[in-house]
């Protein structure tokens, strides 16, 4: 009996005790967790990326052997800006005769594929804005490596100077990394110089074909007309043939009636 009224004693005092401990603690303030971050934006590889899509084998070639691909990858995944880029396609190499890009340095190939990229995430309808702030420089930097954007309602154009394009389609537009395909390869103008090529003459307007009217000259089967007839011609009128028969008619009658006088 006297055990267990030690061990019930016991008890109490330690739930008392709990209890100051749990008060005080209240009273003091008991730290407060922070919350967890926000997990941030998907890492996106840009070599994965280019290898799927296009096809831009050609202008992921020159990003690897320039280097340029890792300076894109720690744009798009290590800044709060992002990236915006402009990939043209494999074609848009193969049909670029004048300029060559084989006769440029390391470093002028290295400022060509950065000429590619604006440093800041841009979506399609940001564009409409980059029309009013153009010239707008891009990831290589100085005023001779900006574009100027047109938005034709809806339809992104670009000018280099050198080059004349527009976004044909979207890739990948998707906070902070957006890649626009273009159809041209984009020329700057402190590469290539401020002699820029001539615009495109317009094409002619078709030339209809006129049938000729009932007043006009024939056309032959080649379509040329006919020239009429001259009047010097050598075939005899109407009026001159009827005289020449009336003259012989009187001619051989003139003879025939002599011979009868004769026998006579």
């Amino acid at each position: 009996m006297g055990y267990s009224m030690v061990l019930i004693v016991t008890s109490l005092l330690l739930v008392l005790q709990l209890s100051t401990v749990v008060a005080k603690g209240k009273a003091i303030g008991a730290p407060i967790m922070a919350p967890a971050p926000a997990p941030g934006p998907e890492y996106t590889n840009l070599t994965d990326l280019l290898s799927v899509a296009g096809p831009f084998h050609t202008f992921l070639n020159y990003l690897e052997s320039t280097k340029v691909i890792e300076t894109f990858q720690t744009q798009a995944n290590n800044t709060e800006q992002g990236i915006t880029l402009f990939v043209p396609k494999d074609s848009a190499f193969t049909s670029l005769k004048k300029p060559s890009l084989s006769n440029l340095t390391s470093d002028q190939l290295k400022s060509l594929c950065l000429f590619h990229a604006l440093p800041r995430y841009y979506s399609l309808a940001d564009f409409k804005n980059l029309s009013d702030m153009s010239p707008v420089s891009t990831l290589a930097g100085g005023n001779l490596y900006s574009l100027n954007f047109t938005d034709d309602s809806g339809t992104v154009h670009l000018n280099s100077g050198w080059s004349r394009t527009k976004v044909s389609s979207a890739v990948r537009a998707t906070y902070p990394v957006a890649v626009y395909q273009v159809d041209k390869v984009l020329l700057p103008e402190a590469i290539f110089g401020t002699d820029l090529p001539p615009m495109p003459a317009p094409a002619p307007a078709p030339v209809k074909d006129i049938a000729p009217t009932a007043d006009s000259p024939a056309a032959d089967q080649t379509g040329n007309a006919k020239a009429p007839a001259s009047r010097d011609s050598s075939s005899p009128s109407a009026s001159h043939k009827l005289m020449s028969w009336g003259i012989l008619n009187h001619l051989f009658l003139a003879i025939g009636g002599g011979f009868l006088m004769f026998f006579l």
